[in-house]
């Protein structure tokens, strides 16, 4: 299990609230107390739209940390390949679709302590036997672009890498025999198979995201909002918020134990200013 940081005890005062969120982006909205946040629509139980509302976990979470800490959201839908760079330039002020805290992205923005964390698993169909990167070769893998498991099938010898911009496009593809694999978080591909039973699929080789939490992203020039995101998140821990959330979307999946017991959240060390 991973180690936990200590709480953030920093209070911000209403003064330094104002000038945090006049910092998050230089938008109206963000003037006006609400940040524009980047997701996706089509992940769930993570990330998902609703009757026109962006919602899972992750959203939620969001929403709860930010009514404790005193702004407002605003959900924006985007493709995840320039989700990281939206925030980075000021377009977005959070990004919120399970980003994996991966060394790499931690060069372009910061990152949150931890809210969960994750498996890749590569959805086949059944009888495909994929069970192993050994199988690969040759394979067309599908990847949303720009993600952890673009980077995992990247990696894997001789197979051939289909990069999409969103879950839906993966999942039609495979669907319809024009994919060998798609690979996704598992929790996403799980909830795929739950929603489509009648569809002959079924969850091929599967590994552990390890030491790269899924967290919130800000802009590097913005310490004070990294610094809400967090005592927001560790406040939500702490009263059980995270535990209520978490079993809302995810039914079968245990919650990691750190973000049981109190904790500020798994822990995410980013580097540079």
């Amino acid at each position: 299990m991973r180690s936990t940081l200590s709480k953030i005890a920093a209070v911000v005062t209403a003064g330094a609230l104002t000038l945090t969120l006049a910092a998050c982006g230089g938008s109206d909205s963000a003037a006006a107390g609400t940040l524009r946040v980047g997701t996706l629509g089509d992940a769930p139980p993570s990330i998902f739209l609703e009757n026109g509302r962006f919602t899972g976990y992750d959203n939620e979470l969001l929403r709860d940390i930010a009514k404790r800490e005193g702004f407002e959201v605003e959900f924006v839908g985007t493709e995840f390949s320039g989700l990281l760079a939206g925030v980075a330039t000021g377009k977005f002020d959070i990004g919120s679709s399970t980003i994996s805290s991966t060394e790499a992205r931690k060069k372009t923005v910061s990152f949150s302590n931890g809210y969960n964390t994750g498996f890749t698993t590569v959805v086949t169909k059944k009888g495909a036997n994929l069970k192993d990167p050994a199988a690969f070769a040759g394979k067309r893998l599908g990847v949303v672009q720009g993600s952890v498991q673009d980077e995992f099938a990247g990696k894997t010898a001789g197979a051939q890498v289909v990069r999409f911009p969103d879950y839906n496009a993966g999942f039609a593809q495979l669907k319809n025999g024009t994919l060998d694999g798609w690979v996704v978080p598992q929790d996403i591909g799980q909830k795929y198979l739950d929603q489509n039973p009648a569809v002959p699929l079924e969850l091929g080789y599967t590994v552990e995201d390890k030491d790269t939490p899924s967290a919130f992203a800000v802009a590097k020039t913005n310490p004070d909002l990294l610094k809400k995101l967090n005592d927001g998140l560790a406040k939500a821990i702490a009263d059980g918020t995270v535990a209520r959330i978490y079993g809302q979307f995810y039914k079968t999946t245990p919650l990691s134990t750190e973000l049981r017991q109190g904790g500020p959240g798994l822990p995410v060390t980013n580097l540079g200013a």
